[in-house]
């Protein structure tokens, strides 16, 4: 189990992690109007917080563990001090433009359902949610046992799970796009073509309907 220092310090070194990043955000924040509030969902320790306020957004952060909120609350003191950023519980009570859910936030939860079903009523017309998840193509993972074992799940059931700390499952995008409706549409999908087998994770786009 990281703890919310050593999450920090790893997503902020690691090359092809900021790659990743530093994709997600750029596509973020070309969708995102001037001015407009943003949810991010699973903020971690506030790394992309940070960005979203520093190119003029006010963020709400949800982040469930207590080491991570602990180390975001350090990192984002001063946007937290003067309201740019701003803490919510489960229950997420604001109402934003969009929602953002960086590094697989999504592969945590099971049954995604309720969750759209909640950002329906967070999001404003015409807002998205914008989702990295884990790429269950990505033949990088293709030399691990547990990926060739549940390659007949993923093909035939579009999803799988396996016994690990943090609770990860896989899914193919149909189950997430499924999963939206009728609240979102899956707008797109990235990437595509070849990317699909040789990047580790898939950004995908629903916008509030």
């Amino acid at each position: 189990m990281h703890t919310g220092e050593q999450y920090h310090q790893f997503f902020l070194t690691s090359r092809r992690e900021v790659a990743v990043r530093d994709r997600f955000r750029e596509l973020a924040l070309g969708l995102l109007a001037k001015g407009a509030d943003v949810l991010d969902f699973g903020a971690g320790t506030g790394i992309d917080a940070k960005a979203y306020v520093a190119n003029g957004h006010r963020t709400f952060v949800h982040e469930p563990s207590p080491s991570m909120r602990g180390h975001l609350e350090l990192y984002c003191h001063d946007e937290v001090a003067r309201g740019a950023v701003v803490c919510v519980d489960a229950d997420l009570p604001c109402r934003v433009d969009a929602v953002t859910a960086n590094f697989a936030v999504l592969n945590h939860i099971a049954d995604q359902t309720p969750l759209f079903e909640q950002l329906y009523t967070v999001v404003n017309p015409g807002g998205f949610v914008l989702a990295s998840m884990l790429n269950p193509y990505f033949l990088g993972d293709a030399r691990y046992g547990w990926w060739r074992r549940n390659l007949f799940n993923l093909f035939r059931h579009g999803f799988y799970s396996f016994e690990t700390e943090s609770g990860i499952h896989r899914f193919a995008p149909r189950v997430p796009e499924r999963a939206a409706a009728p609240y979102f549409r899956l707008e797109r999908r990235l990437p595509g073509g070849f990317g699909m087998l040789t990047e580790p994770y898939l950004f995908l786009l629903f916008r509030r309907t």
